[in-house]
């Protein structure tokens, strides 16, 4: 079957500029429509339609990015009109293609799914030390003393310190999950460590041996610039959030970069942030769970819808489980991790969901 599958995302691949038919499609795979979006569904996780969508959407921000006129984009797309692009793009980026073009801001990857005979999903891995090389050539004072890099886990803090890949830089990891659990207004004061360490059904000391006492530079040190190296999925993008909003609280003066990254490639995105109104967002998302009102980085933006809807009982991922409980554990974890890379979820997230449905 997954050979099967295979063959459809290749199929829709090589289609992707040309109008869907989903009856062409059953025809060239010799089974009826209603067969191939059924199966299409369950080994990936997700609609054939929607991923057609996020297929164009993401290949046409390269197509931005070299200044194509946009009215071009959106017709190679098979988009009707410039404004339907350009609604479709705003809905998953959260800003319209004049705005990405000018900005070139970060947004979620979505790349051809691949598939090979055990059901697993192809990644690439490039070294972190060829693209930091890069970036010192380009910033070469983001390198220096007076700068903290705080990393999204202690697995890259560990990389990233041992090998001194920031220079003479600082590091400090952020070992949270802010995209499970409760949260406080305030970040890291007393009420934020007592609800976070009751969420994670862990004792307050060992959340503060694990979360807190590792960020003491942060804490205690003064920096010129912060450069916050977070993934693009769900999970790094709201811890992302939360050290923003704590920089907001603390009244950090210095400069702010980003340095968003796809896990498979590491390919880094860097933009320099503006700090104002992300404590308001943390307060609205993470607090409230209620959609923010301020425009933010497409990545982000995407985020925050992923993180709202895996807060409801019937999300895809929960769908998902459900359909394959009779899986084995670890082969379903396999499968979670290789479907949904936009979620970020570990280990520990997912077994708590299998475990739940």
């Amino acid at each position: 079957m997954n050979e099967h599958i295979q063959l459809m995302i290749d199929w829709i691949e090589d289609n992707l500029k040309n109008q869907f038919s989903l009856d062409e499609l059953s025809n060239y795979m010799g089974y009826s429509p209603y067969y191939c979006s059924f199966k299409f569904h369950q080994v990936t996780g997700i609609s054939i339609r929607r991923y057609i969508l996020l297929r164009r959407l993401y290949l046409s921000t390269e197509d931005l990015a070299n200044n194509r006129k946009i009215i071009d984009v959106a017709f190679d797309y098979d988009y009707s009109s410039q404004e339907a692009y350009s609604r479709a793009f705003k809905t998953v980026f959260g800003i319209n293609p004049r705005e990405y073009q000018l900005n070139k801001l970060p947004v979620q990857s979505f790349v051809k799914l691949t598939i090979n005979k055990d059901g697993e999903w192809c990644r690439m891995n490039v070294s972190r030390k060829i693209e930091v090389e890069q970036l010192q050539n380009e910033k070469s004072e983001l390198f220096d003393k007076d700068v903290l890099n705080i990393l999204n886990g202690q697995v890259m803090y560990e990389e990233f310190k041992e090998n001194r890949l920031m220079g003479d830089s600082d590091y400090a990891p952020f070992n949270e999950a802010m995209c499970v659990n409760a949260t406080t207004k305030q970040v890291f004061d007393k009420e934020f460590i007592n609800t976070r360490a009751s969420g994670h059904h862990g004792s307050v000391e060992n959340y503060i041996n694990k979360v807190i006492v590792p960020l003491d530079n942060l804490f205690n040190k003064e920096y010129k610039c912060i450069v916050l190296w977070f993934g693009e999925d769900m999970f790094c993008q709201m811890n992302l959030l939360t050290i923003l909003s704590y920089l907001e609280q603390s009244g950090y003066e210095g400069k702010v970069f980003l340095n968003c990254f796809r896990e498979d490639e590491f390919k880094v995105n860097q933009t320099e942030l503006k700090l104002g109104y992300y404590y308001s967002v943390y307060k609205e998302v993470l607090v409230n769970h209620n959609k923010p009102s301020y425009e933010l980085l497409p990545v982000m933006y995407q985020a925050i819808d992923i993180y709202l809807d895996m807060l409801k009982e019937d999300n895809a991922v929960v769908k998902y489980i459900s359909k394959n409980k009779d899986l084995p554990t670890s082969e379903l974890i396999n499968r979670l991790f290789a479907l949904f890379p936009t979620v970020g979820y570990g280990d520990l997230q997912y077994i708590e969901l299998i475990n739940k449905t």
